[in-house]
């Protein structure tokens, strides 16, 4: 069970409480005095659910009761903050305290989850080894504690985010993430969205427990959902050592930020935070929560003010400039002949899941790329300043909308949670509480 679990309309001052009694939970369990700890929050992709702030807040509390604290921002393959970045996702945190993780120069394997276990944990659709590889100061360190803490919301590659994600993506090496996404892509996008055991995150349990057990860790689990006045609140706090702190969060995330709809939607639109999304890479978040909603000839338009690049690495860069988002077959047929890409497999597993597979459009309005670039990628243009004109995002609610005789789907936070129809979803939320987590 849980060492806490808070449902309810929880403001600062109840998650300030709730910071307290995870830290005097911790000190019952390893030593109300810690030396060394380790704090592991996401990136400032996850910005908007408080993941920064409530880091401060454990930062500032470990500080002064003695301890030396620093912060590794779960970055996986994405680019590292910079230092405004970091202050304006961590406050006061000292820079010297907040380290960047690199997935291929900090990194170091600790261990190997061998092809035969992969093939059958994803039914025969992975046929090859997941090497572990972490982030070199997280394992070789002696920390009294780790506290991970993170967002838990619907994701393509584990089904929810967040629990030892930030582990084997979040701090993980190249191999990892590369192998781990390429068996998601295999297993299917959306089969993954929504359900609680991924084949994927089934082998990084698997890979906590045999790797990672000694570790003195906990996860802070955070749930969001929007208020009646639209704005995002935290609806739940899970802090713990065991998979059932993840599992309980996930399941209210699947209550809370799952949208069922009946039938599918002719037009969607989407907002993308310019303050947080500068990728597609990232920004396609809003391509992989709505696709299992958006109807066979139908329009998902993203409005993207801080779009300036496809990848967060050159290579990446290279190779959706390359190969660009044309659906599986063409992929899968790259990957065979092309050795770049089958050594940025994860580079490969995104251009599928970013494709619609030419079953609707799929238009981009960026701030900072032209049409030249969006279309060469296999994506329609479309003018952000228009756009934003047509569609005034600070005054529209999510949900369905009429303007000017248009009828659309609005949504202005696609990264929290995941919108389908109850056909495509089938029966993976009733059949939630009954999920074996092994």
């Amino acid at each position: 069970m849980p060492w806490i679990a808070e449902t309810g309309t929880l403001g600062r001052e109840d998650v300030l409480d709730l910071i307290d009694r995870t830290i005097a939970a911790a000190g019952e369990r390893w030593g109300a005095s810690p030396r060394r700890v380790l704090l592991l929050p996401p990136d400032i992709t996850r910005m908007h659910s408080g993941s920064g702030w409530i880091t401060a807040e454990f930062y500032q509390r470990l500080t002064r009761a003695g301890a030396e604290v620093h912060v590794i921002p779960t970055l996986g393959q994405h680019e590292p903050h910079t230092r405004d970045q970091n202050r304006t996702m961590f406050g006061d945190i000292p820079e010297s305290r907040i380290h960047a993780h690199d997935w291929r120069k900090t990194v170091r394997h600790v261990g190997t989850i061998d092809a035969e276990t992969v093939r059958e944990i994803t039914d025969g659709k992975a046929d090859w080894e997941l090497p572990i590889w972490l982030n070199a100061a997280v394992v070789d360190t002696e920390w009294d504690w780790i506290i991970n803490v993170g967002h838990v919301v619907p994701h393509e590659v584990l089904g929810f985010a967040n629990h030892n994600k930030n582990y084997f993506i979040g701090i993980g090496g190249q191999p990892t993430i590369c192998a781990s996404h390429f068996a998601a892509a295999m297993c299917g996008i959306e089969n993954n969205l929504g359900t609680l055991v991924t084949p994927v995150r089934q082998l990084f349990n698997l890979a906590e427990e045999r790797f990672l057990s000694h570790l003195p860790d906990c996860y802070v689990q955070l749930v969001m959902k929007r208020n009646e006045q639209g704005v995002l609140i935290h609806s739940g706090y899970y802090a713990g050592d065991g998979l059932d702190t993840y599992l309980e969060a996930a399941r209210q995330s699947a209550r809370e930020n799952i949208t069922v709809l009946e039938e599918p939607l002719q037009k969607v639109v989407c907002l993308m935070q310019g303050d947080e999304f500068f990728s597609t890479w990232v920004a396609n978040k809003a391509v992989y929560r709505t696709r299992m909603a958006v109807a066979d000839g139908g329009e998902l338009l993203i409005l993207a003010p801080g779009l300036q690049r496809f990848g967060e690495q050159p290579e990446v860069e290279q190779i959706i400039r390359r190969y660009g988002y044309r659906g599986t077959e063409p992929v899968l047929a790259a990957y065979q002949q092309d050795p770049i890409l089958r050594r940025f497999a994860h580079a490969a597993a995104h251009l599928i899941h970013g494709s619609s597979e030419g079953r609707f459009t799929i238009r981009y309005a960026p701030g900072q790329l032209t049409r030249e670039a969006i279309e060469s990628i296999g994506y329609q243009y479309a003018d952000l300043d228009e756009m934003l004109q047509k569609y005034p995002v600070d005054e529209l609610e999510e949900g369905f909308q009429q303007l000017d005789g248009e009828s659309f789907f609005f949504i202005p936070t696609p990264s929290i949670g995941l919108w389908a129809t109850r056909a495509k979803l089938g029966n993976r939320l009733e059949a939630m509480v009954g999920v074996d987590p092994i």
